[in-house]
């Protein structure tokens, strides 16, 4: 261990892993984590079959990440499946989400007059194209905030509510006064990643999980003359007279380096809590009630509909992506914690499961870096969202590429590699 390094990356979360978690946990680990040390009932299959996420995140197929992983070429170690719904929660009913103006016209989510409207507002989104002023019909997105682009076509307060938080993925209703063009952007993106697989969601989600994703990270650091260190308990990082890193030590060796890239645990003076996520998770013996049977889906739950301060998210997933005995289910159900009560928190998520074979719950805090990087050489990524989803998670990888590289990651990258999603 006593050699120096550009770079070393503590920890083995996503983030981490892209940047050189969410390690997958089996079932009699997640029966340890949170029952202590009964074996897990044979009722639930066999351990050696469970690849149980503990921050699930489903991926845009046209989104940031995918374009990530193509681009460091790690998508050859990897499989894809497309995910089989998208759905919210609107009026105490499960919906599936409209994307496109022919689906607004299906969609039971609105009546005949707000569907003719809903098409509308959907054809300009699909015919808006930033760099051509004719299709933007005399409107700036960059000075016209979200609420009065959508005002514009009439739309009532439930459609706002789908458009803002199941397609344009906005966690809170603070999008509605800042510019229009990101939520455009966003919606876009979402009617992009659902053409591609012409499935029934934008999702894409590796088989047997996402551990899969730092072990491939590893071999494709391995390829290009990265090492990695496994079992390094207890590292600390060394700093010099100046105050920045320089190293870490672990079991009395020290690996010499120039930067640190890390998360929020290994330097807790250097980071502070924003916040707090409820979780739970369940295992079923089914699929996740109206929702067309769907082996995997995704349902958002608009904090408006529920009164929160921010969205609720299900997640589920099964043995048709190899993270669960056949037969079995795996969903969490994840917000922004406002009291210290997951359980009664997370109610309105879990009642929409149906009969649970297992459930147990958790909260984590979230952190955020407060140090300068550029005086201490520390580069730290922030705590995991509550979300399902991971545009936000790899917006933080891309800004830390940024200032550790100084240079910005052309993503503009053949989305056909990772065609495999499609099998």
């Amino acid at each position: 261990m006593d050699e120096e390094y550009d770079v070393i990356v503590l920890g083995t979360g996503l983030k981490e892993c892209i940047l050189s978690g969410l390690l997958s946990v089996d079932g009699l680990k997640l029966w340890k984590r949170f029952r202590g040390s009964d074996k897990p009932p044979a009722h639930l299959g066999p351990s050696r079959d469970y690849n149980v996420d503990m921050i699930p995140k489903f991926m845009m197929a046209n989104g940031t990440l995918v374009r990530t992983l193509i681009h460091t070429d790690v998508t050859k170690y990897l499989s894809f499946k497309a995910v089989d719904g998208s759905y919210v929660f609107n009026k105490g009913k499960i919906h599936k989400v409209p994307a496109t103006d022919m689906e607004a016209l299906k969609s039971p989510l609105m009546g005949l007059f707000e569907k003719r409207r809903a098409r509308k507002f959907f054809i300009y989104v699909q015919n808006y194209d930033e760099s051509d002023p004719k299709t933007h019909e005399g409107l700036d997105l960059t000075r016209v905030t979200a609420k009065e682009f959508i005002s514009k076509y009439g739309l009532d307060d439930n459609t706002v509510d789908f458009i803002g938080h199941a397609l344009a993925l906005h966690r809170d209703d603070r999008y509605l006064n800042e510019p229009a063009l990101d939520t455009v952007k966003r919606i876009k993106l979402y009617e992009e990643s659902l053409a591609r697989f012409q499935g029934g969601s934008p999702y894409i989600y590796p088989l047997y999980g996402l551990g899969e994703l730092p072990q491939a990270f590893a071999r494709l650091s391995a390829v290009y003359g990265g090492t990695y260190m496994l079992n390094k308990p207890e590292c600390k990082v060394e700093f010099d007279m100046e105050g920045k890193a320089c190293g870490v030590t672990s079991e009395g060796e020290t690996a010499r380096c120039k930067k640190v890239v890390c998360d929020p645990s290994y330097l807790p003076n250097k980071v502070r809590k924003v916040g707090k996520v409820a979780r739970a998770i369940a295992i079923m013996s089914h699929p996740i009630p109206n929702t067309d049977e769907s082996h995997s889906a995704q349902v958002i739950l608009p904090q408006k509909q529920l009164g929160h301060k921010s969205d609720m998210y299900l997640f589920c997933c099964s043995y048709s992506h190899n993270v669960a005995p056949k037969g079995k289910f795996i969903a969490f159900v994840s917000t922004e914690a406002e009291t210290d009560r997951p359980e009664v928190e997370l109610k309105p998520g879990i009642d929409l499961l149906g009969p649970v074979d297992e459930l147990f719950f958790e909260t984590y805090d979230r952190y955020e870096p407060v140090n300068e990087p550029s005086l201490d050489n520390c580069f730290i990524s922030t705590s995991y969202d509550a979300t399902t989803h991971f545009e936000s998670t790899v917006m933080d990888v891309l800004s830390m590429y940024t200032m550790i590289t100084g240079k910005t990651l052309d993503l503009s990258v053949d989305l056909s590699a990772a065609s495999a999603a499609e099998e």
